[in-house]
């Protein structure tokens, strides 16, 4: 086979990088770094270290794409990814999740120009397979809100969550954020899972207050957090059909309202969908 049938295609690429464990690198990202054009990195230094532990010589050319500058990026990048391979990677795990990559990715779709992804590691699904906690339904909230009056707005929003909860969270912040939420929350279990992959991986189980009292020392590293679902609540059914009312109403579709909310408040689907009937017909 001529080595040109290997090159990759236009379009862009996004690819998931290890998140600690170079180990977890896929072949499809070692030939990505190897054959990309250009490779959009959060951090070039980062990027180009990664590709030397795998041993890989970058031929294409190393831009930054991070929060600051992504949005100026993103016409560049559009036009090279026209008639060549774009690779988007992150410092860790997927882009997009959390990290740069939504501009650019957003804006090819638009576009009609070609996106795929090359899966791996990624730090939500990693946290909540390990938590041991009921996380067959979850929601990713990214980060933590930074100041105390939105962290707590954002944590009474999870009093009638009954799915699982997955955040990141700062060292510098995780004790307070985990004191917030015991306030908030009470004995809600939960699991903090630290530098995730690595040498010093943890994961610590219990609840809210026994992990704010274990954080009150200090705890370092990547740390991806997650809170069980809200369990045995006492659902104001009415409201929910009000509430579902309201924004069939307003247009939109009863069953996509109907699934939402009894997702979002443990609720049966059809129990709900069919009270909300009645109540429309009544």
């Amino acid at each position: 086979m001529d080595a040109a049938d290997n090159l990759l295609p236009p379009g862009i690429i996004i690819a998931a990088t290890p998140l600690g464990n170079i180990g977890d690198a896929s072949p499809r990202l070692v030939r990505a770094l190897a054959q990309a054009q250009i490779i959009a990195a959060e951090d070039t230094r980062r990027t180009a270290s990664l590709a030397a532990a795998l041993g890989v010589d970058i031929q294409g050319k190393l831009v930054s794409n991070f929060d600051h500058n992504e949005n100026s990026r993103v016409e560049k990048l559009l036009e090279a990814a026209r008639t060549g391979s774009v690779l988007v990677v992150s410092d860790a795990g997927m882009p997009v999740v959390s990290d740069p990559g939504f501009a650019l990715i957003d804006a090819a779709h638009d576009a009609g120009i070609p996106v795929t992804c090359f899966p791996g590691p990624s730090a939500v699904p990693t946290a909540l397979a390990l938590s041991g906690l009921h996380v067959g339904r979850f929601a990713f909230d990214g980060f933590a809100p930074r100041k105390h009056g939105a962290r707590i707005s954002w944590l009474e929003t999870l009093k009638t969550e009954a799915r699982a909860v997955c955040f990141f969270e700062s060292p510098h912040r995780i004790a307070e954020t985990l004191a917030d939420a015991a306030s908030v929350l009470g004995t809600r279990r939960a699991a903090v899972c630290r530098e995730l992959s690595k040498t010093y991986e943890e994961v610590r189980r219990g609840t809210l207050p026994e992990l704010a009292h274990w954080a009150a020392d200090g705890v370092r590293g990547e740390i991806t957090v997650v809170i069980e679902g809200a369990t045995d609540l006492e659902v104001d059914l009415d409201a929910l059909v009000e509430s579902a009312l309201e924004r069939v109403n307003a247009g939109e579709r009863l069953k996509t309202v109907a699934a939402e909310l009894a997702g979002t408040h443990g609720v049966g689907k059809k129990e709900l969908y069919d009270a909300v009937i009645s109540a429309r017909d009544s």
